[in-house]
């Protein structure tokens, strides 16, 4: 029998209950040894209790989703086992705590966790429990567990090791007497790379640190508070400046006063907060003062799904101001772009001299994966042209012309007016119908210095193409892998500068007969823009509050290449 390349396990139960700790522990563990690990998790919005759940795909290769049929479900109450039963594949096992007795029959045995970590000399081992078992399940080396327990509580006193290294002896064979497995996996192989564990928030924090942020202000909301909290502890040293506001309003303010007086600013927030900005951030436009807004997606309206993953904003970030506006776009795809995504984010608001905003989702801001270690020597960081003077000249027209000037800053020669009110060249207030048409045009002309044609590509001679977005590219990329392995002929193109779009990129999507756009969202409102600029796009939808998965995908793009070949052929 040929041994596993992945496995998928999911924890389920109540908040409070450990589940989102044992996922990661597990992710952890894996990567330790050389496998790669991704976990996924979903939460109610009350701060404590209600159903939530964990997943935690562990592979000997990359992984791009946190995949499909589950492979063994831990369910801690019986809600969790009726709430996901459903999701096991064919061969897989259920690991249920015997505090109840599952209505079902197949691959399932109970456990008492919290009886067995008592009985191993600490409460708190009930997760190693659980991975003792999950190890037998899967052929896994239960040394690899223990060797993790040594590193981490080794420091702490023997006692906190020898109980969970008992507490994982007895869950190893509490499931070899079962009799179940779900197949041995392949031995890790290490990576010739270094690598970080790591959340998608983190890696946005850490690339704008990178990048060389000054002053970061946010107020907490769900999904972006973890940024907030990790710039409050990282975000330090001379000339750095980190702070909780009192609302978005008050952040946004900020970080525009900040962008104006030469400082590198960002705030971050999830689609209500971002409402709030919406007046802020047209200031931004008008003044052309840089700063960068992350907003990280969660269901909406409203209050929403403040606890799931939508990409449900991206109209809302392209024009969140009134008039004529629209923002520079970045949506990175991954844990390991949330990183670079932050990076390009800062360069373009200096480069082009306004507000750029920075599309996360919930399901990279909580997602644990080990990635390969940013070499920050290859980061490029890239500063706002600034005026010092012009020979002893005391004017200085701002705003002058239809292309980008350099920016005074306070203090320093060629000061101005950062006006909010249409303006003039040294930024007074206007209402002269020559100026506005000058400003606007000067405003979005300078969009063209951010057009860069950097975008991944494959089979570009199919006339239809698969075409994700954002956090929607790891399974849409699992999808066409395995669609290309059955002969189904379709491109793959991607990008995370989603506005402007690359020019190359563009003039290619507008040769196809068909661009498929898997998103999170009702009304397929990437697809809805990629048609406005000549693209014959077509979404495909879902908006559960929860990822694709990737055989969905290929039923689905199998489905919409078909029909497109049968009109062909009609026509």
């Amino acid at each position: 029998m040929a041994k596993r390349q992945d496995f998928v396990v999911r924890f389920a139960g109540e908040g409070g209950q450990g589940v989102v700790t044992a996922a990661e522990a597990l992710a952890r563990i894996a990567a330790d040894v050389g496998y790669h690990g991704l976990t996924f998790s979903t939460f109610p919005s009350q701060i404590l209790g209600g159903p939530t759940w964990t997943q935690a795909r562990i592979s000997t290769i990359p992984v791009l989703s946190p995949g499909d049929a589950v492979d063994v479900l831990v369910a801690l109450n019986e809600e969790a086992y009726e709430g996901h039963k459903e999701d096991l594949g064919e061969n897989g096992v259920v690991i249920y705590d015997s505090s109840f007795t599952p209505k079902g029959t197949g691959h399932m045995f109970g456990m008492p966790f919290d009886d067995m970590a008592k009985e191993a000399g600490d409460i708190r081992t009930a997760n190693m429990v659980m991975m003792g078992a999950l190890a037998n399940l899967v052929g896994m080396s239960i040394k690899y567990l223990q060797d993790f327990i040594v590193n981490r509580y080794q420091a702490r006193g023997q006692a906190i090791v020898d109980a969970n290294m008992k507490a994982i002896a007895a869950g190893s064979q509490r499931a070899a007497g079962t009799g179940f497995q779900i197949g041995e996996m392949e031995p890790p192989t290490r990576p010739s790379y270094k690598q970080v564990m790591i959340k998608g928030n983190e890696a946005v924090a850490l690339g704008a640190i990178a990048a060389g942020l000054d002053a970061y202000i946010g107020y907490p909301i769900s999904p972006a508070t973890p940024i907030l909290v990790y710039m409050e502890r990282n975000l330090v040293g001379p000339g750095k400046f980190a702070y909780q506001s009192s609302s978005e309003i008050e952040s946004i303010a900020a970080i525009i006063g900040a962008g104006y007086a030469g400082k590198k600013s960002m705030t971050a927030t999830s689609g209500p907060g971002f409402s709030l900005m919406s007046e802020g951030i047209g200031l931004a436009w008008m003044a052309e003062i840089p700063c960068v807004i992350v907003n990280v997606q969660r269901g909406g309206p409203a209050t929403g799904l403040p606890t799931k993953s939508e990409q449900s904003d991206f109209f809302a970030a392209l024009t969140p101001a009134h008039g004529d506006v629209m923002m520079p776009l970045i949506a990175p795809g991954s844990v390991e772009e949330c990183f670079y995504a932050s990076i390009l984010a800062l360069n373009w608001a200096e480069r082009y001299q306004g507000p750029v905003v920075l599309l996360s989702e919930h399901s990279m801001a909580e997602r644990s994966q080990n990635i390969p270690k940013p070499d920050l020597s290859k980061v490029v960081v890239e500063a706002r042209k600034v005026y010092h003077g012009n020979n002893g000249s005391d004017g200085y027209f701002r705003y002058d012309g239809y292309e980008l000037s350099p920016m005074p800053l306070p203090g320093s020669p060629g000061a101005y007016v950062a006006n909010g009110s249409e303006h003039d060249a040294i930024g007074d207030t206007t209402h002269l119908p020559q100026r506005h048409i000058q400003m606007t045009q000067r405003r979005f002309s300078k969009l063209k210095l951010l057009e860069e044609n950097v975008y991944e590509r494959d089979n570009t001679s199919s006339p239809i193409a698969l075409m994700p977005w954002g956090g929607s590219k790891g399974p849409g990329r699992e999808a066409y892998d395995r669609l290309r392995a059955e002969h189904v002929d379709v491109a793959w193109y991607y990008t995370m500068r989603l506005h402007p779009l690359p020019p190359k990129l563009l003039e290619e999507l507008r040769q196809k007969d068909l661009v498929l756009v898997p998103e999170l969202n009702y009304l397929g409102q990437f697809a809805s823009y990629l048609r406005s600029q000549g693209v014959r796009a077509q979404a495909i939808t879902q908006y559960v509050g929860l990822p694709f998965r990737p055989r969905d995908l290929v039923d689905r793009v199998k489905e919409m290449v078909g029909a497109s070949r049968r009109k062909a052929v009609t026509v």
